[in-house]
Parts: C-alpha cells; structure tokens; sequence
C-alpha cells in the first residue's frame, strides 16, 4: 500500500481518488471545499485544502507521499508538474497542460522522477494503442475521433463539460495539427467537419482539433496521423458564431468604463450551461484505426470504445475512462513495471508488452472493455 497524493478534485480527480483508494492510502486535495465535499461520503479518502498556485503550501503538501498525481485544470499543469519534479516525485499528469511537457524531461532526469503525461482517454489511450502497434508493425495511418455527451439533447448545446469548460473552449482555439503524406499540418480547428454513424450513439459530427499532442513528435515517421472531437450535430456551428461574434476575444474591452475579457465572461456563462447534473446519464465513445504492414501483410485494426454512466458508483463514463487509465497508470509507476526517468507520454510507456496488457486487463476489470477487430 503506497502513499497517494491526488491535486484536483473535480469530477475526475473524484474518479481517480475513489479507485485508488481500494488499494492505498489517497489524499485528495483541491482549493475547493465544495469539491472536497462531494467526497465526504468516501471516509477512507483523506481530504484537504490546498491551492496548487501557492508553491510553498503545494512544497509542504506532497513531501510525503510516494505519487503525485496531478488533475488541475491546464493552466495550472505545467508548474504543478514541475514543482513536484523538484520535490522528487513520480508524477501522473492529466492537466492537458498548453505547454509541452517535454520541456520539463531533462528536470525529471536530473530529479532521478518518472512522470507519464496526457495519461486521460484521449490523449491517453489512443496512445497506448499506437505506441503498442508501431513496435509491431509499420503502421500507415492512424485515426482517432473521439467525445463525451449527454444522453439527452438539451437545446442549443445539447453537450455538457465533462472536464473544466475553460480547457473545452481552449480545444476549439487552437489550431489542429496533424500529418498528412509524412509531414505536419495545421488547420483551424473544428474545420473538416463530417457526420459519422455509430451503433450505440447514432450520428455524430466529427470535427479538427488539437488532440494528437506528443504523436506529432513520437510518431512523425507515420505518414497520415490525425485526430477529430464527436459532437452532436450543429454544436459546432453555435461554437463557431460565438467565436466570429467575438465572444472569445481575450482582449479587455472597456464597457461603462468597467474593463471586460470577453473569453472570461463567455466561459463563465458555459460554465452554468455545461454543467452537468452529477447522476446525468451520459456516455463517452472512442474509436481508434489503425493500418499497416506486418511481415508484408496488410492489417486493418480497430479498437472501439463505448461506455455510460456507471449508477453503482455514481461515476461518469468520462471520469471512469480517464480516471482509471490514470489509476491503471499510476500503478505501473508504483509497482515498477515502468520505471524509466524522466517525462514520457502514453506511446513510450504502451510500446511495452507488460505495460500495455496491464492496462487492458486493469480497465476490463473495471467493465471498460474495447471491441477490436482486426483484418489483414
């Protein structure tokens, strides 16, 4: 039984908290008690006030624990992995920080740490999966799409955030890149838009965005890479106004003499429309294709993923697929299955046999089960 320390306690840090907790001893923290108690109920998880942004307090606070396990939002990612780097401690990441985390590898080394990055379900598993078949195949394209989405449509979003709405809008800013015929590629996000029929969550529109992340540097010598959010149809037009109406500019515009962000004001209005209801049913979808050659053989492989609201634990389906990926992650630290220094995303760690059963058979236990299919 190890030591745990979990920053962040929102519907995800919650997640990974109640799961971990079965195993070792879990101390959650976040800034705010509300959130705080929402675990109240769970008595074998300790709790306790703390707010990442204050360095010393963050210092004092992970001093003696065995994991550092960091769920705030992206903003706060990049420091908050670094002060635990100087603290010396193996770090699991899910903050989906702007920054690239690799900035932070050669601290890591010197700091003798592990940390695992953009460990969630996407980016998190998709990369375990192409980083277990590039070391067994050669692969040729590879194509992600993936969402979380209320089960009921409730005008004009008919979506609710299942992670900090400021990191949602963010996705829909930046530009998306990918490769295409060997090189990297970059288009306004939620360009590229097209519907796309699943069994289990009928017709989705799949769209551009950022999401490869380390895929881009790892695994640059794959010719065609690319990744696409799934909303339902029409939420992304309403995005799309709200952003050439200039409800996203980050500039202060002066209003009656009171300065005004129009990106803060918007954020905090789809805050409260976003919001989802704790036991709202939901469900989250990824489907991942792969092709390739192996040994002068053509392989088509696909791994799908759907997974609803779990009523037993009162998780979401999106806090179940990212929380327990990071517990399933967590536990390859703690148990020194990987053990290499310094920062790793997903691919480097799933490239491993050992690693990559792991997490398959820790999600399955845990009723998170991919349908693959495969044909040569």
């Amino acid at each position: 039984m190890k030591e745990i320390i979990i920053l962040g306690a929102g519907m995800i840090g919650r997640a990974i908290a109640i799961d971990l907790a079965k195993r070792h001893k879990v101390t959650s923290c976040d800034r705010d008690a509300g959130a705080l108690a929402l675990l109240k109920d769970q008595t074998y998880i300790r709790r306790m006030i703390l707010n990442v942004s204050d360095r010393k307090a963050l210092y004092s606070a992970i001093q003696n624990f065995d994991l550092v396990i960091s769920a705030v939002p992206g903003f706060l990612g990049f420091n908050t992995v670094k002060h635990a780097i100087e603290s010396g401690k193996n770090t699991v990441d899910i903050s989906f920080m702007p920054e690239d985390p690799v900035e932070l590898d050669v601290l890591a080394k010197k700091n003798n740490v592990t940390v695992i990055n953009d460990c969630g379900v996407a980016p998190g598993l998709p990369n375990y999966i192409i980083g277990f078949y590039n070391e067994r195949m050669k692969i040729e394209s590879f194509d992600c799409m993936v969402g979380g989405l209320p089960k009921v449509r409730v005008f004009p979003f008919e979506y609710k955030a299942s992670f900090s709405p400021t990191d949602v809008i963010e996705e829909y800013l930046r530009p998306a890149r990918f490769i295409e015929n060997g090189k990297v590629v970059m288009k306004p996000s939620m360009s590229d838009a097209e519907y796309i029929d699943f069994e289990k969550a009928g017709t989705l529109e799949a769209f551009n965005t950022d999401g490869l992340r380390s895929l881009v540097r790892t695994m640059s010598h794959i010719p065609h890479i690319k990744e696409k959010t799934l909303r339902y149809p029409g939420h992304i037009k309403l995005i799309q106004a709200l952003m050439s109406a200039g409800f996203f500019k980050k500039d202060i515009l002066h209003i009656d003499g009171f300065p005004v962000v129009p990106f803060d004001v918007t954020s905090r209005i789809l805050f409260d429309s976003w919001k989802s209801d704790p036991h709202e049913p939901e469900f989250t979808i990824l489907k991942v294709v792969l092709q390739g050659v192996n040994t002068d053989k053509k392989r088509l492989i696909t791994y799908q993923l759907y997974d609803e609201y779990d009523p037993v634990e009162k998780l979401s389906s999106m806090a179940r697929t990212t929380g327990f990926t990071v517990g399933a992650t967590a536990e390859l630290i703690l148990s020194g299955k990987f053990n290499e220094k310094g920062v790793f995303p997903p691919e480097l760690v799933g490239k491993y046999n050992e690693c990559f059963e792991f997490l398959m058979n820790y999600l399955a236990e845990r009723n998170i089960r991919f349908e693959v299919k495969e044909e040569m």
